[in-house]
């Protein structure tokens, strides 16, 4: 999954419970089980927990330059992020789970000593790449921090998202270049729809089994188009 932005009122909130949930389930994983496969192609589960401590590292780092006025990337490059990745899913259970731990403490830290007037500040992602608000850091990890706790396969699934979540996965989604054709979203336990696009069939279903089909994953289970087919999503 790439590092992109969810934006919406609540999102610390949102992230502090989020975070809670993903730490107790880190901690319970089984030194068996770290091997085994993630719901991400060619991904285990310690691929999983190391792309999200280094994600959090790298958005600590982010909060910690602007604070030093000495601004810094989120990565040195795509391919170190890459490397890196690979390199601590290799690191072993007990070295992966603490240093996840640490990374999550660090990054909580890192926002609370962000001064009000600086979350303006605008920071790369890798030098000369996308840029974005250090506002945005909040909604780019609770994403993480949610999607990919569904992805480590190991019992909690998207039914267990807040539903405002799921709502800032919507709201998110017409600017994420993840939808191919237009089409309409009916949240049917709230009510509510979101236009992508103009016309399109209505795709119906509970906000988080929609907000789940727009990550890409799954094969619509939850989900229904009127037009009896599905529009073609990318994956998040």
């Amino acid at each position: 999954m790439s590092d992109d932005t969810l934006q919406a009122p609540g999102e610390a909130e949102l992230l502090h419970d989020a975070t809670q949930r993903l730490v107790r389930t880190v901690d319970g994983i089984t030194s068996e089980a770290w091997p085994g496969p993630s719901l991400l192609p060619g991904w285990s589960r310690a691929h999983v927990v190391a792309h999200l401590t280094l994600n959090a590292e790298g958005l600590a780092g982010v909060l910690g330059g602007i604070v030093q006025d000495q601004p810094v990337p989120m990565y040195a490059s795509q391919e170190q992020r890459d490397a890196d990745i690979e390199k601590l899913a290799s690191a072993g259970p007990s070295v992966l789970r603490s240093r996840f731990v640490s990374a999550t403490t660090e990054l909580t830290d890192a926002m609370a000593a962000m001064p009000e007037d600086a979350w303006d500040t605008v920071v790369e992602r890798v030098p000369g790449g996308r840029t974005f608000p250090a506002s945005a850091v909040p909604g780019m990890r609770l994403g993480e921090v949610e999607i990919h706790h569904v992805d480590l396969a190991c019992g909690p699934t998207h039914a267990d998202w807040p539903p405002l979540f799921g709502v800032l996965v919507l709201d998110a989604a017409g600017g994420r270049g993840v939808v191919r054709q237009p089409f309409r979203a009916h949240a049917t336990d709230l009510d509510r729809t979101w236009s992508f696009g103009d016309g399109g069939p209505t795709v119906s279903g509970t906000v988080v089994d929609l907000a789940w089909w727009l990550t890409g994953r799954g094969n619509g289970e939850g989900v229904t188009s009127d037009d009896a087919e599905l529009p073609g999503i990318e994956e998040w």
